[in-house]
């Protein structure tokens, strides 16, 4: 597994400001901090300790919106239900748990609960009494109060297929679009923050430095698949094309397999994760893919009427994916 500490991408949010809000029990003090300034040295991470208090918190973290006015915020579970509600900025929830006082029922939290992480406070510990309890249910019903229209795609919710504490993605997608699945548990590891995070925080990098990234589009059949398994190598090669380009899947439409589609997103899904998120193609038409560079292994489709750049995945000069990302690698994002 690639771990964060080793691969930083220092031009991703350089310069910006990201406020996290940790989760219950922990402090801004926690590992998941430390990955994100690792991940993003450009950027500026503001890690407050949440007050117990959900009340105070929520007065807390929209007094520091207000005057550090950050450019992202970044919430994991009780952190990503409060989160949702400082409207009016690019939001990332993760695992948001929007039913706190049920959670705190469900998993036995009544009674002394000690903090993962040190705090700055020196706290180590507290009491989470039924009236405590209450006072979090209070809270998550103020979720979803206020998003205006122009707010909801700005709004980010990340959940985890494996997640055995919080179920909320559908909650979530009743009042936004961008609800998106990954292959992950309830805490951030890693791997979620490399393959699953990272990929949204690009997104909106580029969207608010109103940057347009040259277009790859791969296309699925006999380039990314081998006798229906992913084809060695692919996965890599797609992660270093992330870092530089805006990378699209293609998949074709044979007649008489209705199912087919869905099948395709479900192993592109399954291959690439959040990155394939509305960035699947489906169609039988590659030359009418507007774009930079076309990666497929025939000429089948339209691809070799394709008006940019086809890479013939296969051929002598592109026989393996190490040979594609050492080609892409020389073009720099060119």
């Amino acid at each position: 597994m690639e771990s964060a500490y080793t691969k930083a991408f220092p031009e991703v949010m350089k310069g910006k400001k990201i406020l996290y809000v940790h989760g219950f029990g922990s402090s801004g003090q926690s590992g998941t901090v430390e990955r994100l300034r690792g991940l993003l040295p450009g950027a500026t991470v503001t890690d407050p300790d949440l007050p117990v208090h959900p009340a105070e918190a929520m007065a807390l973290l929209r007094d520091i919106c207000s005057t550090e006015t950050p450019d992202l915020v970044v919430g994991t579970s009780m952190g990503g239900m409060f989160a949702e509600m400082l409207y009016g900025r690019d939001r990332i929830l993760v695992n948001p748990a929007f039913r706190m006082a049920d959670d705190i029922l469900k998993n036995n939290m009544l009674g002394k609960v000690t903090f993962l992480n040190p705090r700055r406070d020196g706290m180590k510990e507290f009491m989470m009494t039924k009236q405590l309890m209450e006072e979090y249910r209070e809270a998550t019903e103020q979720c979803f109060a206020g998003p205006a229209a122009d707010d909801r795609e700005r709004v980010w919710g990340l959940f985890g297929l494996e997640d055995p504490v919080v179920h909320t993605c559908d909650l979530f997608a009743a009042h936004y679009p961008n609800a998106v699945r990954f292959h992950g548990e309830h805490r951030m590891n890693d791997s979620i923050l490399l393959h699953s995070v990272l990929p949204v925080i690009q997104w909106i990098d580029d969207r608010q430095r109103g940057r347009q990234r040259n277009i790859v589009y791969i296309s699925l059949e006999r380039t990314m698949e081998r006798d229906g398994k992913p084809a060695s190598s692919v996965a890599k090669a797609v992660r270093f094309l992330l870092e530089w380009y805006d990378v699209y899947f293609v998949a074709a439409l044979p007649p008489g397999d209705d199912g087919y589609a869905a099948r395709a997103a479900r192993w592109i899904f399954e291959t690439v994760g959040v990155p394939s998120f509305r960035h699947i193609v489906l169609t039988n038409r590659k030359d009418l893919l507007y774009g930079d560079y076309l990666i497929d292994a025939t000429a089948d489709g339209g691809a070799a009427l394709f008006t940019g750049t086809r890479i013939e995945f296969g051929s002598d000069t592109f026989k393996t994916w190490e040979e594609v990302i050492e080609y892409f690698g020389q073009l720099g994002g060119q």
